[in-house]
């Protein structure tokens, strides 16, 4: 793989994903798709990329990219595009569900954004020791990660570090948007956690993009975590498939410890997407090996890659949530999924009236609005 031959250079990690077609159904990725991609990328390393790994969970594709390109780089984009279309001529040519069905477009314009994959980017100063986890997920939506985040760099009880360690003794910032009006807000905290809280706890609408380590430093040396926050629906006018966000989060050395990372995951909690992409879930954490829901298309699945990042080389990955210490996590989802299955087409399992806007509830209603009446007084 290529290498970065000055150790300043700022290296940019890119994690950009699409469903180009499930196997079988909305479960898993079929082989030739990653193959595929994997094509693709192999003849753009040195060229455009400095080194890449792809995956897959459920039936998202997610393309890990190196390069020294910076964020919003058309090259690294339109590499990507390239790759999911030629995933998804494969995707045609096996009959598989939904072949292309995140590629909103025809045509290449410059940017993934707006055309239907999701993507995160992290340009940043490579430490000594640069370790990184890459959070990818299938079945839900990108204000999955908020709570996570928050335990992860606003949290002591979850963070030991936010109290122990001098470097993040001083706290985060947290880049939230406003998935809805397209508008941004950074907050602080510890001193500004409730006004935080307020926000992201209301996930229907706004979702942690950045977070910062506070501090004088660029961007690229205190940049902690970044996710993806496209929403399908509200670029597609209408239901196509959940978002399936996925995240980059640095750790140690002024950063959480990739424990400190992990840790949140122990607790499932409950995410929008799941079945039609329009029930509460529990988030399984799983291995790469266990990516592939299938109860009720489900429930929710996240895994979590660790590489060290060696010149923009990726060293790794290592599993991490194949360790057995998340299985009793995922026990306490199996419960939190036997529980919430059994409301059935009831709330809280549905989601609320808004979040059903893009599916078929808007022709339900049509279909009967002349019969309603009003109350007498």
């Amino acid at each position: 793989m290529g290498v970065v031959s000055v150790a300043e250079e700022k290296v940019t990690v890119s994690v950009i994903k699409a469903d180009v077609g499930g196997f079988p159904g909305h479960s898993e990725v079929h082989p030739d798709l990653l193959e595929a991609c994997e094509g693709v990328l192999e003849d753009a390393v040195d060229e455009v990329i400095i080194d890449y790994y792809v995956t897959r969970c459920g039936d998202d594709i997610d393309l890990i990219m190196t390069h020294a390109r910076g964020e919003d780089d058309e090259k690294v984009h339109e590499l990507a595009w390239n790759a999911f279309q030629e995933a998804t001529k494969v995707a045609e040519d096996l009959k598989l569900y939904g072949a292309g069905q995140d590629l909103l477009s025809d045509a290449f314009s410059g940017n993934v954004r707006g055309l239907g994959p999701g993507a995160a980017e992290m340009e940043l100063v490579e430490r000594p020791s640069e370790p990184i986890i890459v959070f990818c997920c299938d079945k839900t939506e990108p204000s999955a990660f908020n709570l996570p985040l928050f335990r992860i760099f606003a949290d002591p009880n979850n963070t030991a570090g936010l109290v122990l360690d001098p470097s993040m003794h001083n706290g985060f910032e947290f880049e939230v948007h406003d998935v809805i009006d397209q508008k941004k807000v950074v907050l602080k905290c510890p001193e500004e956690m409730y006004d935080l809280l307020a926000l992201i706890g209301q996930t229907q609408r706004y979702a942690i993009k950045r977070v910062y380590k506070k501090g004088d430093e660029d961007e690229a040396e205190r940049i902690a975590a970044v996710t993806s926050t496209e929403r399908l629906n509200l670029i597609a006018g209408e239901y196509v498939g959940k978002d399936d966000p996925v995240a980059i989060v640095r750790c140690q050395s002024g950063f959480p410890a990739v424990g400190e990372v992990l840790e949140p995951f122990t607790f499932p909690h409950l995410v929008a997407g799941w079945m039609r992409g329009s029930h509460n879930g529990p988030l399984m954490p799983v291995s790469e090996e266990e990516a592939h829901p299938t109860r009720f298309d489900g429930p929710p699945r996240i895994i979590a890659l660790g590489f060290q990042l060696r010149n923009g080389e990726l060293v790794g990955p290592q599993d991490l949530f194949a360790d057995p210490a998340f299985d009793r996590a995922r026990e306490i989802a199996n419960e939190v999924a036997d529980y919430i299955r059994r409301h059935g087409p009831f709330q809280p399992h549905l989601l609320s009236e808004e979040e059903l806007e893009y599916t078929t509830l808007p022709d339900v209603l049509k279909k009967l609005e002349d019969r309603f009446e009003d109350l007498e007084e």
